[in-house]
């Protein structure tokens, strides 16, 4: 057997094989799956824990300030956002929590929702936060509706029970939150699927 002329070794020895870019593409296509899951692109659960943990944390300051300061409060949901408000007792009316901005109106982010159910029931719940004056009591002539917030936590410590789904739309996960009667807030140590 004669070796190869040095011309011809060179023409072998200059590409790739098959087999060698199917590797490649291989343990490529590893390493983005997995920075791709650690990015959270392909959807984990932490934007839905996140603002689970958000809203107890918010709502545990709310219940300090009212025990500690004897204030009333309230939280009003909407489909995709929750504010707190005060019972202000010279006026008998309930408005925003004035010069707190913790206490804020507060949005989910876009594709995440709530749902809300007090007593077993769910809660059908508006787009935006309710007005908290009557646009027809202007004219004196016919009902009038007064504004309530769906939660209430009051100076005691005690709060209305109440059972919170925040749902992300794209996978249907869910985080749920029960708040007792004494206030004690819990947030399900498992996601649930509907």
């Amino acid at each position: 057997m004669h070796p190869l002329p040095a011309q011809d070794r060179s023409r072998y020895q200059a590409g790739f094989t098959l087999i060698e870019i199917l590797v490649v593409i291989v343990i490529v296509g590893t390493v983005l799956s997995i920075a791709l899951l650690s990015f959270g692109l392909l959807g984990d659960d932490r934007e839905v824990k996140t603002e689970a943990h958000r809203f107890v944390a918010l709502a545990e300051l709310a219940q300090d300030e009212a025990t500690m300061q004897s204030r009333e409060f309230g939280i009003e949901f909407m489909t995709a956002g929750y504010r707190f408000v005060e019972y202000d007792a010279l006026t008998a009316q309930w408005a925003d929590v004035p010069y707190d901005d913790t206490m804020r109106l507060r949005a989910l982010p876009e594709g995440v929702e709530f749902e809300l159910f007090l007593e077993d029931k769910r809660i059908v719940l508006s787009n935006d936060p309710a007005p908290f004056e009557d646009p027809d009591k202007q004219d004196g002539r016919g009902p009038t509706e007064v504004y309530a917030p769906h939660l209430l936590v009051y100076s005691s410590g005690d709060a209305t029970p109440f059972e919170l789904h925040i749902l992300r739309d794209a996978d249907e996960r869910r985080v749920v939150i029960q708040g007792n009667a004494l206030g004690q807030l819990e947030i399900d140590p498992e996601e649930t699927a509907p």
